[in-house]
């Protein structure tokens, strides 16, 4: 390898651990009963794991290994733009100038074709046209709403969110498959029997 490729490699690597930084609104809770912020390296693995359980379970074929590609890079944008929350109506409008901003800068670090390889999969994951992508997308909707399940609605409390405002994000990735239908469906039954929503307007 030659000392250019390899010092560009260290310096993506270097800046993508970043990612461990960058807080979403959803908590973890500690073994104390405590909460703290879950950031964005912790959000991705729980969704490759969440991918890596249900690949085989989705009727339309899933190449695993792409997939997981996505979610490990897809995102490495919020380095630079920073996470938007999902009801966070003024930055959502803003959220694609930002990020594709920021995919210029973050996959700009690396040599030009592994930078240009991983861009395509961040532009196929934001696309949604592939089953890949739309498997990945339907994993990544389901953490954060299962995250906030699990933490007592805690986000979702702070900001007043209703089941309402969570439809228009949740029917997409139960439409990706029967699966996250009965998965997604079971977790609106749980934040619905534990009040974790809140009232409609």
């Amino acid at each position: 390898m030659q000392p250019e490729r390899a010092a560009a490699i260290l310096d993506f690597l270097a800046l993508a651990d970043r990612l461990k930084t960058v807080e979403r609104r959803g908590r973890v809770v500690l073994p104390d009963g405590a909460t703290r912020r879950e950031n964005s390296a912790e959000h991705c693995w729980s969704l490759a794991l969440i991918g890596t359980l249900l690949h085989a379970e989705v009727a339309e074929p899933v190449d695993l290994g792409r997939a997981l590609m996505m979610v490990a890079i897809h995102d490495l944008v919020e380095i630079e733009a920073g996470d938007t929350f999902a009801y966070d109506v003024a930055g959502r409008a803003t959220q694609a100038a930002r990020e594709a901003a920021a995919a210029e800068t973050v996959f700009g670090l690396l040599p030009g074709d592994l930078g240009g390889r991983l861009r395509a999969l961040w532009e196929e994951f934001e696309a949604g046209t592939t089953s890949e992508a739309r498997f990945a997308m339907a994993c990544d909707r389901m953490q954060g709403f299962l995250q906030n399940v699990m933490t007592g609605g805690i986000a979702w409390k702070e900001h007043g969110v209703s089941r309402a405002d969570t439809l228009p994000r949740m029917t997409p990735a139960m439409q990706v498959d029967p699966v996250f239908a009965a998965l997604i469906g079971r977790l609106y039954d749980r934040a619905e029997a534990e009040a974790l929503l809140g009232p409609e307007a």
